[in-house]
């Protein structure tokens, strides 16, 4: 049986993920599993959607198994967000391919990229022009250029840079999988509007909070259109305002000592995130005052968030410890028989299966919670302990 493997957002899911899906199964793959973030998202911030929501999506769309990246991998740069979807699929046990969308949708190219990227030449590289005071996706460009004619132009894609990182990730965890670039069609990463009758998810995200759910119509599938109108008539949908004053007043009740212990936080980022939490009144405000030519804002959001759901250096593993399923195709399920690390729908049964389950756990719950005050009706807390999963 061929079975592929998606590392995935759906925030929210729309047309063209589910155009990828439809391409794996012209392309004979006879189950899909998707690994999708939870209760947070790489960018720094809360989903539009509850992951049940964004799960059943999948599953309407043709996928058979979504199992859920914890939230504390889920908000890391491109390179920790990868490393942890791949573990995920690879100790799921069954999966032999891992696909994704690419503006280069080139393998041999791709895995270059990844060797080039794990050398010693390319770190020493990197550091000289970081200590030059390059930001760091110039100054890893430029590193990979100076070693590479061309390379600096393939990383420049968002959807290129986050397939090197998965590529990387197969070769440093010998992950028996094989990548699977898929070409992105219509509209590019972030970019407004739509081509080819797609759009991005940022953009869908924009209509959305400009719209209402309504936004979002014509540019997902009607299966998953009727899901988010539900949700939203709920009060599921995240709420700008309600993020801003619920990152910001945790971080306003944070003594500005307790920043330097926050995850990535180093060279002294510390206090210039505390000189913006006095003053800023909303997010934006916030990565605004911190951010300099050094720090990204992307950077600053992760920050930012980690620091709201108290996420210290060295407190997690490395890499997820257990394998939460979100939703199944009920005939999907015995793909997980042949897993090599604890699974199970339930997350307080696997936060008891080990200290690091239960650090990972907690941690999970921690995001939940967040995210349980952002939606536009806010909700209790508990949600990662009680939700139940999707069946189909």
């Amino acid at each position: 049986m061929r079975i592929a493997g998606i590392i995935a957002e759906y925030d929210p899911f729309h047309a063209g993920h589910a155009w990828q899906i439809g391409q794996l199964r012209a392309q004979g793959f006879e189950r899909i599993v998707v690994c999708m973030s939870s209760w947070a998202v790489q960018r720094g911030g809360v989903p539009i959607l509850p992951p049940a929501v964004r799960a059943q999506a999948a599953l309407q769309a043709g996928a058979d198994l979504v199992l859920a990246l914890p939230a504390p991998y889920a908000c890391q740069s491109a390179e920790g967000f990868a490393a942890a979807g791949v573990a995920l699929l690879a100790g799921l046990g069954c999966v032999d391919t891992l696909a994704f969308g690419a503006e280069t949708a080139d393998r041999a190219a791709l895995l270059a990229a990844a060797d080039l990227l794990r050398g010693e030449e390319y770190s020493a590289a990197l550091r000289r022009e970081l200590a030059g005071g390059a930001p760091f996706a110039a100054a890893r460009a430029t590193a990979a250029e100076s070693l590479c004619p061309g390379m600096g132009a393939l990383l420049a894609g968002p959807n290129n840079n986050l397939g090197v990182e998965y590529c990387k990730a197969i070769r440093a965890q010998r992950a028996p999988m094989t990548p699977l670039p898929l070409p992105r069609r219509g509209a590019a990463h972030g970019q407004e509007g739509e081509q080819e009758g797609f759009a991005s998810a940022s953009w869908i995200r924009r209509r959305i909070a400009m719209q209402g759910v309504e936004g979002a119509r014509g540019l997902v599938p009607p299966a998953a259109f009727a899901l988010y109108r539900r949700a939203a008539a709920c009060g599921q949908l995240t709420s700008a305002r309600a993020f801003d004053l619920a990152l910001l007043s945790r971080l306003r009740a944070m003594p500005p000592e307790r920043l330097a212990g926050i995850r990535g936080v180093n060279e002294g980022l510390q206090h210039r995130l505390a000189a913006a939490i006095r003053t800023a009144p909303t997010a934006a405000a916030l990565y605004g005052a911190a951010k300099t030519r050094r720090y990204a804002h992307a950077r600053l959001r992760r920050l930012a968030l980690d620091a709201a759901l108290g996420y210290r250096a060295g407190e997690l593993p490395a890499l997820p410890p257990y394998l939460q399923i979100l939703a199944a195709r009920r005939e999907a399920l015995p793909l997980c028989d042949r897993a090599q690390l604890p699974v199970s729908p339930s997350l307080a049964r696997l936060m008891r299966q080990s200290g690091a389950c239960a650090a990972v756990g907690r941690a999970e719950c921690a995001a939940a919670d967040f995210a349980a005050l952002c939606r536009a009706c806010p909700a209790p807390m508990g949600q990662a302990l009680t939700e139940k999963p999707v069946l189909l």
